[in-house]
């Protein structure tokens, strides 16, 4: 039976007297329904007699009699919603739900509870307080569990009031007899209060557990931060110690082959005087043998003739002083232990200044026309065609020049750029305010602080005067380190790990920007791209 199809069955059954469904359904001569008792009262209290929906008058009292058609309807009716109430709510009271206190052998769930029997009713046991009169002024609530702690325990009456004085719920007779001239609010009135405060508390506590999720996130952000940063931290430390431990495997070799180089050359020097003297030992045994059968012999003149030319010994080397001295290995293992450590310093200065590393691209608007730049920023070499650009004041006009796109006005930053492949080329950073138009002469006076190639060997730093850099061999990949505060611009061999030179004592006032020139093309010589890693 849908809600609807209740709604209206129930319309049908109900007494407009006392708008509940009939109970002893009797009609009127005039054709209305009314409960017997509903009916009864009404005309003892009204003369003279009229039905109350369309107010015809009767001259006598009409005697009435029950409709059975109509009972029988309105029974049928209630058994059918009973039915459907039990089929959806009564159901045996769950852990955590009040059961009925009437209810004998399995606890059906409860549906109301009565604050006057102080019972509380699943849905079959709770109908004679939907239908008799007297039960139906019982106040009905939600199903409670311990009923009684709703009575006063010294004078047996519901709790009804509050006493604000001593902050307690009270029955009616509390008043008079134990709370004299305190302050009493109906409990609704307090409920209503401390309700109204519940809600500022419930907001205070929403608060509190929205800071603390807050917090949760920024706490799960910085764990997040701190992996991220732990995860580099070991990607770095295992590139590191990885170069250190190649750098010692190839100390230690180098090491080794000296001592070797050293051992052999002691070995060859004894082999070449063992050499000497085997030589001159097999001479004098020539001799010992020519001696000896000499002086056996029975020709004397023979041995007359020969006598003086053996008696003369041959030409021998002295070799009294001759030592053959093993090779000094002082201080061979402690140099190469040092040169380790200038490499690892070399190394670990690198990697300090590579933290500052920023994402460097090419700022389009500064590029000079021949420049040909690639999509991502990245690129930059010099084209045999120049380009129909405006020539905006930023764009360099006159040399083959282009800036980076970011511009730095405080702190530390690096950016490499590899340069491989080319003859000549230009590198560093320049302040805003320089000339782009007219000839350029780089120099730290002019707002540019660069180092350069020429020539495919010779490299120079651009200072006050020039400054000739012995680069040998020439770096592939250039790093460029700037500590706007300290003053400080730095270029690294990247691959070697070693620095090239440094700009000290700078002055910064404006914003700087990293500078590029990758020159002309020398007829191909010079084709390969400078490219920002």
């Amino acid at each position: 039976m849908s809600s609807g199809s209740n709604l209206r069955s129930e319309n049908q059954f109900l007494c407009s007297i006392c708008l509940d469904v009939f109970t002893d359904p009797v009609t009127t001569p005039c054709g209305h329904n009314f409960c017997k008792a509903c009916i009864t009262h009404y005309w003892e209290a009204n003369v003279p007699y009229k039905c109350p929906l369309c107010k015809e008058i009767f001259t006598s009292r009409p005697q009435l009699r029950v409709n059975t058609l109509i009972k029988e309807m309105v029974a049928q009716f209630r058994h059918e919603a009973q039915q459907e109430a039990s089929s959806s709510s009564s159901s045996a009271a769950k852990p955590g739900e009040v059961p009925c206190d009437v209810c004998t052998g399995t606890k059906l769930k409860a549906l109301k509870s009565c604050l006057v029997c102080l019972l509380s009713y699943c849905q079959t046991h709770l109908e004679p307080h939907l239908t008799t009169p007297r039960l139906k002024k019982h106040q009905l609530m939600e199903p409670v569990e311990n009923l009684e702690d709703r009575m006063c325990l010294q004078h047996d009456k519901h709790l009804e009031l509050f006493c604000r004085t001593d902050q307690t719920c009270v029955c009616s007779l509390c008043p008079v007899l134990d709370h004299k001239n305190h302050e009493f609010v109906p409990l609704r009135e307090e409920s209503e209060g401390k309700k109204a405060e519940l809600k500022k508390t419930e907001a205070k506590v929403q608060k509190m557990i929205q800071s603390r999720r807050v917090k949760i996130q920024e706490i799960k952000e910085s764990v997040k931060i701190s992996k991220d940063a732990a995860d580099r931290e070991k990607a770095e430390g295992v590139q590191v110690f990885t170069a250190l431990k190649e750098a010692a495997e190839r100390g230690l070799k180098e090491l080794i082959k000296e001592i070797q180089d050293k051992q052999k050359t002691a070995e060859k020097q004894a082999e070449d005087f063992i050499k000497n003297l085997e030589q001159e030992i097999s001479e004098f045994m020539k001799r010992s043998s020519e001696v000896k059968q000499l002086s056996q012999s029975e020709d004397h003149l023979h041995l007359l003739q020969s006598f003086s030319s053996l008696k003369t010994a041959p030409p021998t080397k002295n070799w009294t002083e001759i030592r053959v001295h093993p090779p000094s290995y002082e201080g061979t293992v402690v140099r190469a232990a040092a040169q380790l450590l200038e490499e690892m310093k070399k190394m670990l200065e690198l990697k300090r200044v590579q933290q500052y590393a920023v994402d460097v691209t090419l700022d389009p608007d500064t590029a000079h026309p021949d420049l040909i730049l690639s999509d991502d920023g990245k690129q930059m070499k010099y084209g045999d065609v120049r380009k129909n650009l405006p020539d905006n004041p930023e764009r360099f006009s006159q040399y083959i020049n282009v800036l980076g796109h970011q511009s730095f006005s405080s702190g530390r930053f690096y950016f490499e750029v590899q340069v491989k492949g080319k003859t000549k080329w230009d590198l560093g950073v320049a302040r805003e305010s320089v000339d782009r138009k007219g000839i350029i002469t780089l120099s730290p006076q002019n707002g540019f602080w660069t180092v350069w190639l020429r020539n495919g060997n010779e490299y120079e730093a651009n200072a006050e005067p020039p400054v000739r850099l012995h680069v040998q061999p020439g770096p592939e990949k250039v790093g460029v380190f700037v500590d706007y505060e300290e003053g400080l611009v730095s270029f690294y061999d990247v691959d070697a790990a070693a620095l090239i030179y440094s700009f000290t004592g700078c002055c910064f006032t404006e914003k700087l920007y990293p500078y590029f020139s990758p020159c002309l093309n020398d007829g191909g010589e010079n084709s390969a791209p400078l490219i920002i890693c």
